[in-house]
């Protein structure tokens, strides 16, 4: 299968994906703002489609310097600080009660369910040291 990337992708498929690589980083933007909804993995996806479709906004968003170190970072060594892992753990726990407190009870295991989902993947995850 050729590299979407290289220069020989059709048009129609490197604009598709950059396309997603916007609302991705769109979605990770309003992630910052919005309990329970994670930005770094949407980050991380829109470098991951921006690499396939626009080197332009893959360039700037790994020089941006509140998202860029986020990419580098899980490029250079695949794993994920334990800071940030600590970090997200207690944002899923404030955000699961809050939605516990405010959602109708036939509800509230969405977020819990999603939360635990996330918890577990991110466990699972390489922990990078310092």
């Amino acid at each position: 299968m050729p590299d979407p990337s290289s220069p020989r992708a059709p048009v129609w498929r490197r604009v598709l994906w950059a396309a997603t690589g916007v609302v991705m980083l769109a979605t990770g933007i309003v992630a910052l703002f919005v309990p329970l909804l994670p930005t770094t993995p949407f980050v991380l996806v829109a470098a991951f489609c921006f690499a396939r479709g626009s080197s332009r906004c893959e360039r700037w968003l790994l020089t941006h310097p509140r998202l860029g170190p986020i990419v580098r970072d899980w490029r250079e060594h695949h794993a994920v600080p334990w800071r940030a892992k600590q970090l997200a753990w207690l944002m899923m726990a404030l955000g699961c009660a809050w939605a516990a407190y405010t959602l109708p009870l036939r509800l509230v295991w969405a977020p819990l369910l999603l939360c635990a989902a996330t918890a577990v993947w991110l466990w699972r995850l390489p922990t990078r040291r310092g």
